[in-house]
């Protein structure tokens, strides 16, 4: 797996992971993933008509690996699965991977990066096994392909699992099976969203999941990202929504708790913060860090106070 893209692409997976937080309402689907699932559907779907490699996988991999579409190798390459040089004679591009200034192939398509993936795989022994599994089988061949290391990662397998199945991505198997061809889905793509515009690593903290806030953001670019409403996300963070953000700053996807977690009970003020930073910093409300320590809205925490967190 091409390690330059895996920061933007973990961000992806780790929202996917989380999105079970939304599960009271309504799931959340990363629309980045919806956009490229319906561009490349059908190339999937003829994928494994030709070569027995299971659609769902082959979708799974190439958003995986090319960060939805938005990676720099996608983008710039429309090398859509990290494929390297190896043994091509074709165009090349060159970045650092393991090693720096690393051969990975150029496609004049993103088509003919799907079919030499399949080709990459048909025409390797190592890879040999996996074809004695059914195309139904995605499970299998998910560990499969772990196993006989198409990547590094020891999460590999269980990251393709479970963008398959957060996705249906298994529909486009039995479709396939049956020489069927996928229809085509509305999906209201998000103008908001710049062009280019590239996922945020999601991560978790306090029980609460957040993204922190990269050069240019926009709150009202986040909230589309994740399909919220930008009043909703603003909420969730208690500032306007029209608050200029700062490279750095935290920006919950979730409502914030009222209290810390068991670990943190105090926290000694340093220079430069605020009552607010801290709330943030621990994914506290702010009136209740207030509260439980019987302070007014007036009050400014100061260098050396001791704050109550639970």
């Amino acid at each position: 797996m091409n390690t330059f893209l895996k920061k933007c692409i973990t961000s992806v997976f780790l929202f996917l992971i989380s999105a079970g937080y939304f599960s009271s309402t309504a799931q959340v689907r990363n629309q980045l993933y919806l956009y490229y699932i319906e561009d490349y559907k059908n190339i999937a779907i003829e994928q494994q008509k030709k070569y027995k490699i299971p659609a769902s996988i082959t979708l799974a991999q190439g958003l995986l690996e090319s960060g939805a579409g938005k990676g720099q190798l996608a983008r710039k390459s429309n090398n859509h699965f990290g494929i390297k040089c190896h043994d091509w004679r074709g165009p090349a591009v060159y970045h650092d991977d393991d090693k720096a200034g690393e051969c990975f192939r150029k496609y004049k398509h993103a088509e003919e990066s799907y079919e030499d993936h399949s080709i990459f795989l048909t025409g390797r022994s190592r890879y040999a096994s996996l074809f004695q599994l059914k195309t139904t089988d995605y499970k299998g061949w998910a560990r499969g392909l772990q196993r006989c290391g198409y990547a590094t990662d020891k999460a590999y397998a269980s990251k393709l699992i479970k963008i398959i199945e957060d996705y249906e991505l298994h529909q486009y198997d039995k479709m396939a099976a049956n020489h069927k061809t996928a229809k085509k889905t509305e999906i209201k793509r998000n103008k908001k969203l710049p062009a280019d515009y590239m996922p945020h690593q999601v991560y978790k903290a306090n029980g609460l999941i957040y993204v922190i806030v990269r050069p240019g953001d926009l709150l009202s670019y986040i909230a589309a990202e994740f399909g919220f409403k930008t009043v909703g996300l603003a909420d969730y963070n208690e500032i306007p929504v029209n608050y200029q953000l700062t490279e750095g700053d935290i920006i919950y996807l979730e409502k914030k708790n009222k209290k810390a977690q068991k670990q943190y009970q105090t926290h000694i003020v340093k220079g430069g913060e605020s009552m607010y930073s801290i709330s943030q910093r621990y994914g506290i409300r702010i009136k209740n860090l207030y509260k439980m320590n019987k302070k007014s809205p007036d009050y400014t925490a100061k260098p050396g106070d001791v704050l109550k967190l639970r």
